[in-house]
């Protein structure tokens, strides 16, 4: 991340605190979000399902720290299509699979869903869609906008992500120069 970015990055990292704190129920319009279908319920298309998520994540979040509110999150998401598909279709070469991915930015049903105490209702969203060859099988979703899946870190595979935080370093250090 670029100092650029940074104040961006901190002001979404403040709104999903806020929101959490909050307890908030985001609108459907304030909120953009992913949905990857995998190709089956067996075993392996659910494990390679998940391989996809993380790459797709690992690739957007660079991305999605650098915008500024919803609209360009879905413009560079939009812009970036073909380089998602071919994200998710190396993984899906690498995993010996004969599909590939088919990714579009379009409008969906979701059901209610909660994300640490931030609560979804069920409605239509924008959402970045990712169908898995025949896209029948069991899926996974979260939000992509404001980024909780790719800046939370909980249960949603992106655990590696680490947080510092600025004001608390200096606070340290000021606390470190006075002996305390």
């Amino acid at each position: 991340m670029n100092r650029k970015s940074l104040p961006v990055f901190l002001a979404l990292s403040l709104a999903v605190i806020i929101l959490l704190a909050a307890g908030m129920t985001p609108k459907n319009n304030e909120v953009f979000r992913i949905h990857i279908r995998a190709d089956s319920d067996l075993p392996a298309a659910q494990a390679v399902k998940y391989k996809v998520k993380d790459a797709v994540v690992n690739f957007l979040t660079p991305v999605l720290a650098d915008c500024a509110d919803k609209a360009e999150a879905m413009a560079a998401v939009r812009e970036l299509l073909p380089e998602i598909e071919k994200e998710a279709d190396a993984v899906l070469e690498a995993e010996g699979c004969a599909y590939r991915c088919r990714a579009a930015v379009r409008q969906e049903e979701f059901p209610a869903r909660d994300y640490n105490g931030v609560t979804f209702e069920a409605g239509v969203y924008d959402a970045l869609i990712l169908e898995l060859g025949s896209a029948s099988g069991a899926n996974w979703w979260c939000v992509v906008y404001p980024p909780m899946c790719f800046l939370n870190g909980s249960d949603n595979g992106t655990e590696m992500i680490r947080y510092r935080s600025i004001l608390a370093e200096l606070v340290e250090k000021f606390l470190a120069g006075y002996g305390g």
